[in-house]
């Protein structure tokens, strides 16, 4: 089993949508049994798939406090293979949770115990930086870094490699993706010459419309740019994750 995060210090840089596709080409094409953690409380990710989260009184965080089982709240996405676990408004309290247990790997236990029953695990991380985000760098394999082309992104990266310097000495590899790059833009083309090597999610009116029919883009515009950018993208991680013996 490998999990990958899909995370970013800011917000509003297509994260949940990328997750959500990773986890459809991990399953319904790359015909992986995966799961789609949603750890932001926003709960975007299980609204992406049309699916409504069973009510729970206590919500999803109390499946960090061990009192209920993580298993319970996994829901079907409608594709072969894939599953959610929703996130809710109970998860703004996570982080104090997690500085509550006083357990630094809460959040990999309990992705190590769901390894019989899923072989990628991908997760849909809030833009914090905080306990919850050094649960994710611990847990994770490898963690995928939506960036739209703008020098604040650049700054948001650097953020997050000088967290990773200061308190996590042995941390997962770091991808970092150009998203929502619109060619016609000079300085989207101006900042995409400067990473030629990094992957690129394009924006445009298809991926758009992933929230609009609350559909991952594969499964209704499979040879659409998008698509086939999502496609290539999971490509790249399911050969990083081979180069470092975890797939």
């Amino acid at each position: 089993m490998a999990v990958i995060a899909v995370y970013s210090v800011k917000g509003g840089v297509g994260k949940t949508t990328i997750a959500a596709n990773l986890a459809w080409q991990s399953a319904v094409i790359g015909e992986k049994r995966t799961l789609l953690w949603d750890l932001d409380p926003s709960g975007g990710a299980a609204f992406l798939f049309g699916v409504e989260p069973k009510t729970k009184k206590k919500g999803a965080v109390t499946i960090f406090r061990g009192k209920e089982d993580a298993e319970a709240m996994i829901l079907p996405s409608g594709y072969w293979g894939l599953d959610l676990l929703p996130a809710d408004d109970s998860l703004r309290g996570l982080e104090h949770s997690l500085l509550a247990l006083g357990k630094k790997k809460r959040l990999a236990k309990l992705a190590a115990e769901l390894s019989g029953k899923y072989e990628r695990i991908v997760l849909d991380c809030p833009p914090v930086l905080n306990e919850i985000s050094a649960q994710v760098i611990r847990a994770a394999d490898v963690v995928i870094v939506p960036l739209p082309p703008s020098p604040l992104s650049q700054r948001a990266l650097q953020a997050i490699r000088k967290e990773l310097a200061a308190n996590h000495k042995q941390h997962p590899p770091i991808l970092p993706v150009l998203s929502m790059l619109d060619a016609r833009r000079g300085l989207h083309k101006q900042l995409r010459a400067g990473m030629p090597d990094w992957p690129v999610i394009p924006m445009s009116s298809a991926i758009e419309q992933v929230a609009e029919r609350q559909a991952p883009l594969g499964s209704f515009a499979p040879t659409s740019p998008g698509a086939v950018a999502f496609a290539e993208l999971w490509q790249a991680i399911e050969a990083k994750l081979e180069d470092l013996g975890a797939s």
